[in-house]
């Protein structure tokens, strides 16, 4: 590989919540011989790729930092990005800076919707969404994915149709690739929610910030199903997850229809500090680059790579633990609800069994799933393998 996805990077005391909240508010901290493997918040533990601290550098080497408007360089960036992925026609009038993909959903939802109303979610349910939600006054119902006999997450349009009726709702959050189950919807099954949608006079916010971290099948932008999407629908995009960037702060809004755009653009500016970072702005431009697309492609061979190991060691190794395969992110979201019953275990004695050998992971209750577990595989797999093999040695075929 002409990029470095091996190289184990120490990151500890360096602004990385991944491993310094590990003890302090986060997972607990590992007993004394373990040291951390951060398997829990949504970031990577690889280098960017050089193009990003270049840009960075280059611009940061210029003196002077005063106010900026976003350069035509940068639309141009996310113009050519949204084309050569997904094949979207998107114009600079169609683009809005958000700070951050939540904040894009919560104004989105102030446009769509009144305080207080109720919104559609599909569970498993991201963390973020959940707050972020509840915190703007909006009441989440959630339609819960259903895996199927070949043991894919599926939207149970029954229910979302009677929920959408019975609660009188007019907004969705969507999440595609979705997080943490990790399913890539396919274009029947997007179609036939936009007919609810559609039938309902439904909103939607689309969180597609996982968009370009695909391992299976086609991402497919919800406004492109059909032209009610392409009317009612507010797309969030970031280059954060894609490239490790979240600390740089750094989101983007897409909407096509005029009054959208405008309300969008009113809202958004409303709070009067979501305001881009000039170094932000040469990032994703670092990002979107030549480069950069030659990166990902490495990226996404290193992580089909890391959930084949994971999703193996699972089913070969760990009898009463089912998960299902992610088709995009780098989340796997693992249900031990057997293993617990057959162990006689509580959720809390096994997150504490995990974080004892240093395995940081998420809390799937958070996520409304009762036994789950929501793990991180972007890491070199070298720590994958360690993690496992602890989690083998130690937690789930300990010998007492």
């Amino acid at each position: 590989m002409k990029y470095d996805f091996e190289t184990i990077i120490d990151r500890q005391g360096l602004d990385a919540i991944a491993f310094d909240a590990v003890g302090n508010g986060g997972p607990g901290a590992p007993k004394p011989g373990f040291d951390v493997i951060p398997m829990w918040i949504a970031d990577m533990n690889f280098a960017t790729v050089p193009t990003i601290p270049e840009a960075i550098i280059k611009r940061a080497k210029h003196p002077v930092y005063g106010y900026f408007e976003e350069s035509e360089e940068y639309y141009n960036a996310i113009i050519n990005w949204q084309k050569d992925r997904f094949g979207s026609e998107v114009t600079k009038e169609n683009i809005g800076y958000e700070n951050g993909v939540l904040g894009g959903v919560v104004a989105a939802l102030n446009v769509f919707c009144s305080k207080g109303d109720k919104v559609l979610l599909h569970s498993p349910t991201y963390i973020g969404f959940t707050g972020a939600l509840t915190k703007n006054g909006y009441q989440i119902i959630h339609s819960p994915l259903v895996k199927d006999e070949n043991n894919i997450w599926r939207m149970d349009f029954a229910d979302m149709e009677e929920k959408i009726s019975k609660h009188h709702i007019h907004a969705c959050v969507f999440c595609s690739p979705h997080n943490p189950c990790g399913r890539v919807f396919e274009r029947w099954e997007l179609e036939k929610a936009m007919e609810i949608f559609q039938r309902h006079d439904v909103k939607i916010v689309s969180d597609e910030i996982w968009s370009d971290l695909v391992l299976e099948g086609k991402h497919l932008p919800l406004q492109s199903i059909n032209e009610y999407a392409r009317k009612n629908t507010v797309a969030l995009y970031a280059p954060s997850k894609t490239f490790n960037l979240a600390g740089l702060v750094g989101s983007y809004h897409i909407a096509y229809d005029q009054w959208l755009i405008d309300r969008m653009k009113k809202e958004s500016n409303l709070p009067s500090y979501n305001e881009m970072n000039v170094l932000s702005m040469h990032a994703l431009i670092g990002a979107y680059s030549k480069e950069g697309r030659e990166w990902l492609e490495e990226l996404l061979e290193v992580l089909r790579g890391n959930v084949d190991y994971a999703i193996s060691y699972i089913k070969e190794h760990f009898a009463g633990v089912k998960v299902a395969r992610p088709q995009g992110t780098y989340m796997i979201f693992v249900d031990f609800e057997d293993w617990c019953k057959a162990h006689n275990k509580t959720m809390d004695e096994l997150l504490r069994a995990f974080y004892d050998v240093g395995c940081a992971v998420n809390d799937g209750r958070k996520f409304h799933g009762a036994y789950a577990i929501r793990m991180n595989l972007a890491s070199p797999l070298s720590r994958i393998k360690e993690a496992f093999r602890r989690l083998d040695l130690y937690v789930i075929n300990k010998q007492d």
